[in-house]
């Protein structure tokens, strides 16, 4: 078996080129014993193998004789992603991290308490290094090595500390490893890892996330798309609702490619369908995938700019509230997470999102005009909770103020920045997201990408993280959208 690091040219080929067709097959990991994009909690990995195919093991200090493998595109700098490896391996009690852009290949190992480089080479010298990579990596090297009291890795290191010998030591009596069928596991026993493909699997509940401010221009459409972006980076199935007739976030996940009337597909198939009728026009019927936005693709109900001559007729049918949660009712086992743009207004298309939503995010640039608006927000929600429970639904939650679209200016953010953040929770009785997103120039460069065909330039929009793939000063941003989709995860208690 061959492997050209040339045929790596973007992040997906590293995974099916290198890793599934060479790496894997090459250190004795069978299909069995391998698993790719897999949730644990907040955390989500690209390739997890197991040296001992028993699951659910515990995740205690002794059982987890394992195997993180991340890929990255052959053009971000490793550097970058050693602390997430670090977290993954500490957090996850995995023994070994393999991190590869397909240029370059390292192993980390964990100790008790810190995680180490033990090996690193080109990519043009995996395949004459597999050998040293299998000693340290390789599934049978695994199996056997509980029965070493210290395990040596000094020679792997191409750059050792001062100390002559960097040493792993494994505790000689490892508790055996938990084999109980997880339906028999009670409380008393340790935590499980449980397997999670994101594309079969369901969690316990959909959760819904409405995004909306009543005064536009806050960040609202570029807070939607990229906390999808993230959460589906994370291994989470994400359901992207447009329901602001503007249509920005349809157009920034790359649905609309025509650049003329007569050749509008999204005319006949968008959200209005979804919530004129309770007999037609499913979920599934008008899903579309968004184009070459993101890795993984996100599935997304589009608007479009006819949406608001519909308004008046829908407003009349009171059924029209409920179509929505309804019909998300009906793909539950579909997707993970859904979250639905609003307009900037106080109508039905703003009442039906905070109607069908468990939670709310209010993105603000906190400016004074924005903080105002926070005022009629309360009121919007404090009326949708009235029609909530009187219908019998539980209250919707504000998950709190987002601050967007924040300048990185160092004077503005030493003395006026936490004013305006202490007016949030002071004057409105609003929480305040831990989280903040600045206003950074890739952050507007991304949803304005375009391709050219012939001799017309088509929209081409990108989320922050498949735009940083090529553009190093993405990374900023991308981490604070990052950070952001794990703060939503433990709001909502997303395991």
């Amino acid at each position: 078996m061959i492997f050209n690091p040339e045929q790596c040219r973007n992040e997906s080929e590293v995974e099916s080129k290198l890793i599934v067709s060479y790496l894997l097959p090459q250190l004795g990991y069978t299909p069995d014993t391998w698993h790719q994009e897999i949730t644990f909690g907040n955390i989500r990995l690209d390739f997890l193998s197991f040296a001992v195919q028993v699951i659910p093991f515990s995740l205690n200090a002794d059982s987890p004789l394992s195997l993180v493998l991340e890929a990255k595109h052959p053009k971000q700098n490793l550097d970058r992603h050693i602390r997430k490896l670090k977290r993954y391996l500490m957090s996850l009690n995995v023994r070994y991290g393999l991190l590869t852009n397909g240029k370059d290949l390292r192993i980390y190992a964990r100790s008790t308490d810190e995680v180490k480089l033990v090996f690193q080479c080109q990519g043009e010298e995996i395949e004459s290094k597999i050998d040293e990579i299998k000693e340290l990596v390789g599934r049978d090297s695994l199996q056997y090595r509980p029965t070493q009291s210290i395990i040596s890795i000094s020679d792997h290191n191409p750059e050792p500390d001062s100390d002559s010998d960097v040493a792993i030591s494994t505790e000689s009596n490892q508790q055996e490893i938990d084999n109980i069928p997880e339906s028999q596991l009670t409380e008393n026993q340790s935590p499980t890892l449980e397997i999670s493909h994101p594309e079969t699997e369901s969690q316990a509940s959909m959760k819904v996330i409405a995004v909306y401010h009543n005064k536009g221009g806050v960040g609202k459409t570029t807070t939607v798309v990229n906390l999808a972006a993230a959460l589906s980076k994370k291994g989470y199935r994400v359901l992207v609702i447009d329901l602001d007739s503007q249509a920005n976030t349809t157009f920034a996940t790359g649905l609309i490619k025509f650049q003329f009337e007569e050749d509008d597909n999204i005319r006949e198939r968008y959200v209005y369908h979804l919530i004129k009728s309770g007999e037609f026009d499913f979920i599934p019927d008008l899903v579309r995938k968004s184009v070459d936005f993101n890795h993984p693709e996100i599935d997304v109900i589009p608007s479009h700019i006819d949406l608001l001559q519909h308004q008046d007729v829908l407003k009349n049918i009171s059924a029209s509230r409920f179509r929505l949660t309804t019909k998300l009712k009906e793909v539950e086992a579909d997707y993970d997470i859904v979250i639905i743009d609003t307009p900037p207004s106080r109508d039905l298309y703003a009442e039906i999102p905070l109607i069908t939503a468990n939670y709310l995010i209010i993105p603000s640039d906190l400016k004074p005009f924005a903080n105002q608006g926070l005022t009629n927000v309360k009121q919007l929600v404090k009326e949708v909770n009235e029609f909530r429970a009187s219908s019998g639904q539980s209250l919707l939650k504000i998950m709190g103020v987002l601050p967007c679209k924040i300048s990185t200016n160092s004077k503005y953010q030493q003395y006026v920045l936490p004013r305006q953040m202490f007016v949030i929770p002071d004057k409105y009785d609003l929480p305040l997201m831990d989280n903040v997103i600045f206003e950074r120039t890739a952050l507007a460069q991304c949803l304005n990408e375009t391709i050219t065909v012939g001799d017309l330039e088509i929209p081409n929009p990108q989320s922050i993280f498949k735009y940083e793939e090529t553009h190093a000063n993405a990374g900023q941003s991308a981490t604070e959208f990052e950070s952001l989709a794990e703060e939503v995860l433990s709001k909502m208690a997303i395991n």
